[in-house]
């Protein structure tokens, strides 16, 4: 008797998501949020906090990230070197001008994971880009405004079908 129940291999498909955080009215912790859930997976119904199945999330436009309130000026990144009087502290003005907002979106980002052995893995298929070219364009399948792209991947068509509840056979399968 087997244990496998279902096609796994396509629960664990990794799609990418498209988000442009100039366009979009959300402030930066709402947009870190949604991003955070998308990397973790938890909008997948084969969701464990165990295992690693979210997807890739790549995000324009950066340079113009919406922030509520004085914490462009109040909000302060801190670092150290571990050596003694060496804690250095950084403005969110500082941080934009010094590294861009992709910075700021991914110390946000990195602050919403769960702090475990799966964050720098799951921060790695964070690509986030200051201006709105980036070279993902072809992998991109879903964007933030629900619409997907027209794809004949093979696995988004069996995806699609399944979710319809048609069986689908794909090439090497009985």
């Amino acid at each position: 008797m087997s244990s496998v129940i279902g096609r796994t291999s396509l629960a664990y498909s990794r799609t990418w998501h498209h988000i442009d955080v100039g366009s979009d009215a959300r402030s930066l912790g709402r947009l870190a949020t949604s991003i955070a859930e998308t990397l973790m997976g938890k909008h997948k119904p084969i969701f464990n906090p165990s295992t690693d199945c979210g997807d890739y999330v790549v995000a324009t436009g950066c340079h113009s990230l919406t922030v509520t309130g004085n914490k462009k000026t109040q909000k302060k990144y801190y670092s150290h070197s571990t050596r003694p009087g060496r804690l250095k502290e950084l403005t969110m003005e500082r941080m934009m001008a010094k590294y861009g907002g992709a910075e700021v979106l991914r110390r946000a980002v990195s602050g919403m994971l769960p702090k475990n052995r799966l964050r720098e893995i799951r921060l790695a298929r964070l690509r986030a880009f200051e201006g709105p070219g980036h070279p993902y364009k072809k992998n991109i399948v879903r964007f933030h405004d629900g619409t997907e792209r027209a794809s004949g991947s093979k696995i988004l068509y069996a995806v699609k079908e399944r979710e319809k509840g048609t069986r689908v056979v794909m090439a090497g399968q009985h």
